[in-house]
């Protein structure tokens, strides 16, 4: 199933919604970070990182958030899928729409995320360097990848 989906505007009132999609998507997604991990991230998640990109979502027929995309100076901060929604072609409308629209070219994968690199490499991403840590110096490798069209 792979139909056109509407992409929206995410008002603030909405980011306790985002945070259950983030959350679901990390449990199901990223193996490789502990359960401290997703508690320490998930309150920086709604009060910091939300607030700091240009926020997009995609939304089911009873109008609940089952995606959303983060953008930041030409780079993809945030795109996360619930996992109900995952293989139907949110993510890859959701890159699109961010490089044609919000000029993205760039964006940070987790290294041990090889579904997520994958994904990235697949829509034209390459990489051109790694971070053994991540932004806040946690072990978990980053690669940086940027648009090769």
């Amino acid at each position: 199933m792979n139909k056109r989906y509407q992409i929206d505007i995410l008002l603030a009132s909405e980011y306790p919604e985002v945070v259950a999609v983030w959350e679901a998507s990390v449990q199901a997604t990223h193996h490789f970070l502990k359960e401290e991990d997703i508690a320490y991230f998930k309150p920086l998640i709604l009060l910091v990182y939300l607030k700091a990109v240009d926020l997009r979502c995609v939304r089911n027929e009873q109008h609940s958030i089952i995606g959303f995309l983060g953008v930041a100076e030409n780079k993809i901060e945030m795109l996360f899928i619930h996992p109900k929604a995952l293989g139907k072609g949110i993510g890859k409308t959701f890159v699109n729409y961010a490089i044609q629209q919000m000029q993205a070219t760039k964006v940070d994968v987790n290294e041990q995320n090889q579904q997520a690199v994958g994904f990235y490499e697949y829509l034209g991403f390459k990489t051109i360097s790694r971070s053994e840590l991540d932004s806040l110096g946690k072990p978990y490798p980053i690669l940086h990848l940027e648009l090769m069209r």
